[in-house]
This record gives structure tokens, C-alpha cells and sequence, in this order.
């Protein structure tokens, strides 16, 4: 058996395949199998026949054609996933570079060297008659090998392996701000559309506060009102003002948002399509999506299989600091032919060659060799944290998600219901004051009620909105799993 296993380790070692990268086990899952349970996680089993897979299409989740516009453009134009994309780019390319150092260089060269020398001719001995040259020439053609490690215990192997797992963590980082971009164009149209919503709502509601500021007004004149009441209309109406203003702000600054993320400022067919979003309501709602189990993370989230894939270099950094312990055989060599003349440079006999093994063997560094194990062990346990971090926070995001889907649901229900009654108080508190029945005080309760009860309502809908928005995000959907991959080509060679 040793023997057995000895020629084996050989036949490894021959054909440069071994590599002293430590075996990886992918890190146990940090989180439980089960989304949390209680109160606020009731109904987490999506039965309706409005679902969605989180690894379906995008645009079977964003549904809105306004929304689809959006996301196409950003994803030609948004600058931080044009940075992601060529990333991706950088990462080849330096996975090609630490790859290319397993097969030797071959370099041709041409070369030709002429040296002069000053000489006298004696005709009569130690009588100079005459002065003249001498010119020795060389001149040589040929190619060679410039120190070309042969990689016996897989150092350059593994920095190749490493440079290829960095690649790919920034291919599946590329997808996670893939889908993070369109969550942010849902997420932003869904906030412009709220604004604009409260905007319009306050205007009708203001238009109604200024006739009622009007009728204080004129009652004070009649007598039937006071200073007070003319104050307090007053101050209600301002504080209308004050929020059509934020409201007005808040939508300005969506749209710039909007822009900034598309990439391009939007086209006058996308503006116009925009606007006829009058209220949430006109955007196509976003179907429900069934949380699965937590540990499908794990493959339906790009950046866990980014950190993972990060974790992976960080395993084969280890295998390369190990390599370094180890000699270095290094090979210079070269084949041509050489002549002092040219016409003879390719005639037979003519041929050189030469050939130069180095073998370098540590001996003494003070520690650093040692010093640099060490730190790509830490670096590996730190990429371990990272990864398990990575799927907490995934972990959490859904079940935050989850727990906001079912109390928003009983919100919205909730909040529609005090609007509607909050508007039934203003209605009927305003006609006893027109008929004289109660004083101001009461319309103005009941109108500071109405106005919190509405714009309420909206930003409670927009969160109710967004949330199923960041619950399709956090479960990994829209994103392409049939990403295509460049494949792993590393060099086989033997001595």
C-alpha cells in the first residue's frame, strides 16, 4: 500500500495536478429550517392562485407595464450595474493572468553582436609600417523558456483556482445588484405614485379647508364666531399648506431618484405613463410569493452564493501559503543556431542550445512565510463569518418580510376603516357647525382626524406595497439562474 500510494503521489506530482488547497466543507447553516411563528406570521402558506416562484421571470412579478419600461432601461443604463458588469470583466481577465503562469513563455530572439579592435601590421621586425582593424562578429537566431516555475506543489495552482472563485463571487455579485436595482425602481415608482396621491388629496382637501376658513370668516362677522375660531381655522388650513408642500418635495425628489436609478432621464411617453398613475391602486398589484424554506437561501440568493464563492478563494489563498514552504524549481532555457556570419547562421552543425534549472529552497525568512499561513487562515475564518452573516441577514430579511405581510394586511383593513369613519365625523361635525348646532372646535377636531386618517392610509398602502416588493428581493427572485459562466479551464502540464 505505501508503495502503492507512493507511486500515485508520483503520478500526481508528474502531471502538476496536486495542490495543498485544504478540503472544503460548506459551513453548517446558521439559522433554523423554520420561519418564526406567532401572531404576526399567520397565514405565512400562501394558498391563493395569485402566486409566484421567486425564481420565475421578473416581469411575471412586476407585472406593470410602466414598471417593465423602467427596469429594461435601468438595466442598459443604471451605472452602478454597468461598475458590476465589468468587474466581472477585471475578474476574468486576472483569472486568465494567474492562469497563463502555469505554461511556460516562449519568447523567439534574434541577435547580433559586431565588436571592433584596433591592430598594426609589421612588414620589418619592430618597424611599423602600417595600421588597420579587427571585427569579430556573432550573430545567433533561436527561441527560449524565461523562468518558467514548474508548479510541483500547486502554488500557481492555486492562485489560479482563487483568481476563478473571485470571479465567480462577482458574477453572482453582478445578479445581486441586479435584483436590487429592480426592487429600487418598483420601490421608487411605488413612492412617487404615493406623493403624487397625497398630493392630489391634499389639494381637494385644502380647496375644502379654505371654503370652511371662508364660512369662520363670515360667521364672526354675524357674530356666531369668534377671534379663536378664525385662528384655529386658520392654523388648520396653513398646516394643509405645509403638507401639500412636503408632499409636493417628496414627489420632486422620487423622480429624481427615479432618473438617477433608470440611468437616463425618462423619455416623454415614460413621464405621460407615469402620471396617469393616479393613486396605488392603478399599479398592477405584485403577485404573492411563498417563502419556501429557509435554508433554499442558500441557492436562491445571489450574494450567499457570492459570499460563498469569496469564502472558496480565501480556502485556496490558504492551499498557495502553504505552497510557499515548499522548493521552487524554475526552468531558463533556449534552442537556436549561432555563426560569426551570417550565410552560415542556417547551415547544418550550426545549433545552440542551453538550458538552466534553478531550484530555490527557503531556508530563512524570519517568520514571514509562517506570518503569511497565518493570515490566510484568519482571512479564511473571517470569509467563513462573512458567508454565515450573509444568510443570517437573508434569514432575517424574509422573516421580516413575512412578519409584515400578514400585519400590513390587517392594517390596511384597519386604517380603511378609520379613514372612512374619520371623513363620516368631519362630514357631520361640519354640518352642525353650519347649522349652528356646535362651535368650530368640533369641525376642527374632526378635520385635523380626517387629514392624519388619509395620508395615513397612503403611507400605510405604500408599505403594505413595498414590503411584498422587498420580500420577493429577500427570497432571491429576479434574478436569471441560467446565468451564463465562463468555463474553468486550468492548465494541465507535465515536466
Amino acid at each position: 500500500m505505501p508503495r502503492n500510494l507512493s507511486l500515485s503521489s508520483l503520478v500526481c506530482l508528474l502531471l502538476g495536478g496536486c495542490t495543498l488547497i485544504p478540503h472544503y466543507d460548506r459551513p453548517a447553516s446558521p439559522v433554523t429550517q423554520t420561519w418564526p411563528k406567532g401572531s404576526a406570521y399567520r397565514n405565512t402558506e400562501i394558498s391563493s392562485a395569485d402566486t409566484i416562484k421567486s425564481d420565475a421571470g421578473w416581469r411575471d412579478f412586476y407585472r406593470d407595464p410602466v414598471l417593465q419600461s423602467l427596469i429594461a432601461e435601468a438595466l442598459e443604463n443604471n451605472r452602478d450595474y454597468r461598475i458590476a458588469v465589468q468587474q466581472i470583466e477585471t475578474a476574468s481577465a486576472q483569472f486568465d493572468i494567474e492562469n497563463a503562469s502555469l505554461f511556460p513563455t516562449l519568447n523567439g530572439n534574434a541577435s547580433a553582436n559586431i565588436q571592433k579592435y584596433a591592430a598594426r601590421t609589421m612588414r620589418f621586425p619592430n618597424t611599423p609600417v602600417s595600421q588597420g582593424s579587427i571585427y569579430q562578429r556573432q550573430y545567433g537566431v533561436g527561441f527560449g523558456i524565461s523562468s518558467y516555475e514548474i508548479d510541483l506543489w500547486g502554488r500557481i495552482r492555486s492562485a489560479s483556482r482563487a483568481a476563478f472563485d473571485r470571479y465567480m463571487s462577482d458574477v453572482y455579485a453582478r445578479d445581486s445588484v441586479n435584483i436590487t436595482l429592480k426592487a429600487s425602481i418598483a420601490t421608487t415608482v411605488l413612492n412617487w405614485v404615493a406623493n403624487n396621491e397625497g398630493y392630489r388629496l391634499t389639494s381637494d382637501i385644502l380647496s375644502s379647508w379654505q371654503k370652511s376658513y371662508d364660512l369662520v370668516l363670515e360667521s364672526r362677522k354675524s357674530g356666531s364666531s369668534n377671534d379663536l375660531d378664525v385662528a384655529e381655522a386658520e392654523e388648520a388650513l396653513r398646516e394643509a399648506e405645509k403638507q401639500l408642500e412636503i408632499y409636493d418635495r417628496q414627489r420632486a425628489q422620487a423622480f429624481n431618484q427615479l432618473e438617477l436609478l433608470v440611468g437616463k432621464p425618462l423619455t416623454e411617453v415614460q413621464k405621460t405613463a407615469l402620471d396617469e398613475k393616479k393613486s396605488l391602486v392603478d399599479i398592477l398589484a405584485f403577485p404573492d410569493v411563498p417563502a419556501g424554506l429557509p435554508s433554499d437561501l442558500i441557492g436562491q440568493r445571489p450574494d450567499i452564493i457570492s459570499a460563498e464563492h469569496t469564502l472558496l478563494a480565501a480556502n485556496d489563498d490558504v492551499g498557495e501559503a502553504r505552497a510557499e514552504f515548499f522548493p521552487k524549481i524554475q526552468i531558463t532555457a533556449a534552442n537556436g543556431t549561432a555563426s560569426s556570419g551570417i550565410k552560415r547562421l542556417f547551415r547544418p552543425g550550426m545549433g545552440a542550445w542551453d538550458i538552466a534549472p534553478q531550484i530555490t529552497v527557503p531556508l530563512f525568512d524570519e517568520g514571514r512565510l509562517t506570518a503569511q499561513l497565518k493570515q490566510a487562515k484568519a482571512n479564511k475564518r473571517a470569509e467563513i463569518a462573512r458567508y454565515e452573516k450573509t444568510i443570517q441577514t437573508g434569514f432575517r430579511e424574509v422573516a421580516d418580510a413575512l412578519a409584515a405581510r400578514e400585519t400590513y394586511a390587517r392594517e390596511t383593513v384597519a386604517q380603511d376603516s378609520f379613514a372612512s369613519a374619520s371623513q363620516r365625523q368631519y362630514q357631520l361635525a361640519h354640518a352642525r357647525f353650519e347649522e349652528g348646532a356646535d362651535s368650530y372646535l368640533q369641525t376642527l377636531v374632526a378635520q385635523r382626524t380626517y387629514l392624519n386618517a388619509m395620508t395615513e392610509g397612503i403611507s400605510i398602502h405604500l408599505a403594505q406595497r413595498s414590503n411584498a416588493v422587498m420580500l420577493y428581493k429577500a427570497l432571491g427572485g429576479g434574478w436569471e439562474h441560467s446565468t451564463t459562466l465562463r468555463p474553468f479551464h486550468i492548465g494541465e502540464h507535465v515536466l
